[in-house]
Order: C-alpha cells, then sequence, then structure tokens
C-alpha cells in the first residue's frame, strides 16, 4: 500500500447521506487519495468535493466512478480487491434493509477480508481508519496464504 491510498467508498440509498456528510467533513484529507466509488455515490461525493473545495487552492482528488452496485458495481469492486488496486474500503450498509442484490454485498465484504483491505461499514470506524498514523503512510499489509486450503479441496 502506497501512502496514497485508493479508497473504495460505496453506500446504500439510507446511507449515502451519511457518507456524504463524512466526505465534506474530511475532504482536506481525502484531496490527496485516489477515490473509487460505486454509481450513485459516486457522483454524489464528486459533488460534494467539487462544492467543498470551490474557490480553494487545493487539488481535487481522482475520483473513479463504476457501475451502480445493483448492475455490478459491488462485483467491479471486489475485481479491483482480488487485483490489489483498492487499499481501503469505506461501505456504508443499510442494516436495517434488505438489499436486492444483498448476495453481492455479502460477497463484496467477504473478499475485503479475505484479501486483508481496511474496511469501514460505520462512520466512526471510517474516522478511526483515516485519523490513524497509519493512512498516511506505506503499509504493507499480511495476506494469508490459502494454497494449502485450495489444495485440500482439489484433493477432497
Amino acid at each position: 500500500m502506497e501512502k496514497t491510498k485508493r479508497i473504495a467508498m460505496i453506500a446504500h440509498d439510507n446511507r449515502k447521506k451519511d457518507l456524504i456528510e463524512w466526505v465534506e467533513w474530511n475532504w482536506e484529507i481525502l484531496q490527496d487519495h485516489q477515490i473509487i466509488c460505486t454509481g450513485t455515490t459516486g457522483r454524489l461525493v464528486e459533488e460534494a468535493l467539487s462544492l467543498n473545495m470551490k474557490g480553494k487552492t487545493s487539488r481535487k482528488p481522482e475520483i473513479t466512478k463504476l457501475k451502480s452496485g445493483p448492475l455490478g458495481g459491488d462485483q467491479q469492486m471486489g475485481a479491483l480487491i482480488t487485483e490489489g488496486k483498492i487499499d481501503i474500503v469505506i461501505f456504508l450498509w443499510d442494516p436495517m434493509h434488505a438489499q436486492p442484490h444483498d448476495v453481492d454485498v455479502k460477497a463484496l465484504l467477504r473478499i475485503a477480508v479475505l484479501y486483508n483491505v481496511p474496511t469501514a461499514c460505520n462512520r466512526s470506524t471510517a474516522d478511526f481508519m483515516i485519523s490513524s498514523e497509519l493512512f498516511n503512510e506505506p503499509y504493507q499489509q499480511t495476506l494469508k496464504d490459502y494454497e494449502d486450503y485450495i489444495n485440500r479441496k482439489l484433493e477432497d
């Protein structure tokens, strides 16, 4: 993980407002990093950053927008994680409402854990992550070797 982090941002509809408020509060920290978002979340994050940075000499962060979550954006994000192209996941999901793509959501969270990617599912955890000393430094995360597991499954 380099000093400049590649931050995935995903938010379910009922949590988009929370994520945008968090982005607006933390825009000065986020400006030095790359942001990758699913669908509508990306458009809202881009708008929030543009408004907060208007007239300021700060540089605008690079924002990549994927497809909407239900249209494959969660799977695209999962693929980026497996390719080592995501350093941090901020996924404000809605625990009170079932999503039509719950299977994709679970798969994305599983991949983030499997690849040992720091993941925040609420604002407090996101705050702790970006305020950590490790956030602005290169960091080498440890990846579990699943080779034995795969080989055992092939033998079964």
